[in-house]
This record gives structure tokens, C-alpha cells and sequence, in this order.
């Protein structure tokens, strides 16, 4: 079993550094960076950096689906009938709204660690310190504070849909989850769809605050780059190249979801 996981990791990463557009066979540090300090290899600073931007795309698409996830779970309970449910859901939102992201990161990188420690010396655990791993911890603060936002984007986008669209599904004899997602989601999708690409963007942004635990993304890896070189508007420049890219990547990528989720609108 330790020789097949370490084929499919031997393979994954045939496949990234194919397909890496800096350090790849074709990326641009390959072709243009040779003989300067972004070259790949020991040389230059280029394969860190083609690793900081592969962490902060980790980071953010294993972000996504979870914030999504647990957004519209909150969202269904704010507009639960169950007043505890609601109440639950509105201090989940207004603690990880309120509270700045890089707090929540630090709370949940440096306070869990303590919390898991503090129960494992009372089950009787002796040994050595726990450790949180750093991308996991990243993607938890993030996905929450993503959640806290995008739940209510979806809250807004469920009160935009008028009740009768329920009223319909329950009169053509379908339950309320098979309404839910038949009718309701759909919608939802359409409604919600620019609200959740701004918070998308925002998400691409707030990634750059896993540096802070020593994640290796593309400020991170940047940064110590302008330590060593010396060369500060250099590497953050490339730094700002990289986010504006995956930006517009996004923009256009986001251009073909929006007319996907519109091609069952009936032109007027």
C-alpha cells in the first residue's frame, strides 16, 4: 500500500511540474528567467515561487467548496422555523464577520493546537507537543470566515425568491428537500452567482494571510526572496503579478459560470 501512494505522489507531481506555467517545460521562468535570479533550480528563486503560487491556488480551491458548504448550511438555518437553529446561525455570522481574518487564523492555528493538547494530557497522552499542519490550519480560518460572508449572500439570495416558488413544489405533490433542489437551487445559483464571485476574489486575496504561520504561498516565498536578494520591488512586484493574474484567470472563468447558470433564462 506505501508503494502505490508513493506512485500516485511520484505521478501527481509528474503532473503539476507538466503542467506548472512557471517552472514547467514551457512555463515562463523556464524560458525567460534563465540566467537571472528567477531562473529555476539552484540558481534562481523561480521554483520557490512556482511552489508559493501552487499553494495559494491550493489553498483557495480547497477553501471554496468547504466555505460554500458550511455558508449554506447557515444560510438554511438563519430562515429556519426553529429559533434556536436562527440564533445559532446569526452569532456564527456575526462572530467570524466581525472578528478580523488574521485573528481567526492565529486563534485556530496556535488555540487548537492548545485546546487538542489540553485534551489529550487529560486522557493521559504523554509525549510530544501536537502540531497543527499549516495548510490545514489555513484552510479551516479561511473557510469559516468565507461561510460567515457567503451565508449571507445566499440568505439574500433565498428571500429574493418568492414564496409561492415553495408553495408551487408542494402543490405539483414534490417534499421539501426535492423542492429545494429542483426549484429553489437554480434560482439561488443565478441570484447569488455576483455576490459569491466578489467573495471569491476577496478569497484569493485573504490566502496571502498563511504566510503569517509560515505556509509557503507567494507572499511568503517572496518575502524571503527580498530578504536574501535584497530586491523588495522586485519580488513583490512579481508577487502582484501573480494575484492580478489569477484575478483575471478568475474574471474570465467566472464569465462562463454567470452564462452558464443564465441559459435556461427566458429572453425578454
Amino acid at each position: 500500500m506505501g508503494g502505490l501512494f508513493s506512485a500516485l505522489g511520484s505521478f501527481w507531481s509528474w503532473i503539476v511540474h507538466i503542467f506548472d506555467p512557471l517552472c514547467g517545460p514551457v512555463g515562463i521562468f523556464t524560458w525567460l528567467g534563465q540566467s537571472t535570479i528567477l531562473a529555476c533550480g539552484d540558481t534562481g528563486w523561480g521554483d520557490e515561487i512556482a511552489l508559493g503560487l501552487q499553494v495559494t491556488v491550493s489553498v483557495a480551491i480547497v477553501t471554496l467548496p468547504i466555505g460554500l458548504v458550511i455558508g449554506f448550511l447557515v444560510a438554511l438555518g438563519q430562515q429556519s422555523e426553529e429559533r434556536s437553529l436562527r440564533l445559532a446561525a446569526g452569532i456564527y455570522t456575526t462572530i467570524f464577520r466581525g472578528l478580523p481574518e488574521l485573528l481567526t487564523l492565529f486563534i485556530i492555528y496556535y488555540g487548537m493546537q492548545m485546546l487538542i493538547q489540553s485534551l489529550l494530557e487529560l486522557a493521559g497522552y504523554v509525549g510530544p507537543p501536537v502540531e497543527i499542519n499549516a495548510f490545514l490550519a489555513g484552510v479551516i480560518a479561511l473557510s469559516v470566515v468565507f461561510s460567515a460572508y457567503c451565508s449571507e449572500v445566499l440568505l439574500s439570495a433565498f428571500r429574493a425568491i418568492p414564496k409561492g416558488q415553495y408553495e408551487a413544489g408542494e402543490a405539483l405533490g414534490l417534499h421539501r428537500g426535492r423542492t429545494l433542489r429542483l426549484v429553489i437551487l437554480p434560482q439561488l445559483v443565478r441570484i447569488a452567482l455576483p455576490g459569491l464571485t466578489n467573495l471569491w476574489m476577496v478569497l484569493l486575496k485573504d490566502t496571502s494571510y498563511v504566510s503569517i504561520i509560515s505556509l509557503a504561498d507567494i507572499l511568503r516565498q517572496t518575502s524571503v526572496a527580498v530578504r536574501v536578494t535584497k530586491e523588495p520591488f522586485f519580488f513583490y512586484g512579481i508577487a502582484c503579478c501573480l494575484y492580478l493574474v489569477l484575478a483575471i484567470l478568475s474574471s474570465f472563468l467566472l464569465v462562463y459560470v454567470d452564462r452558464w447558470a443564465k441559459r435556461s433564462e427566458v429572453r425578454r
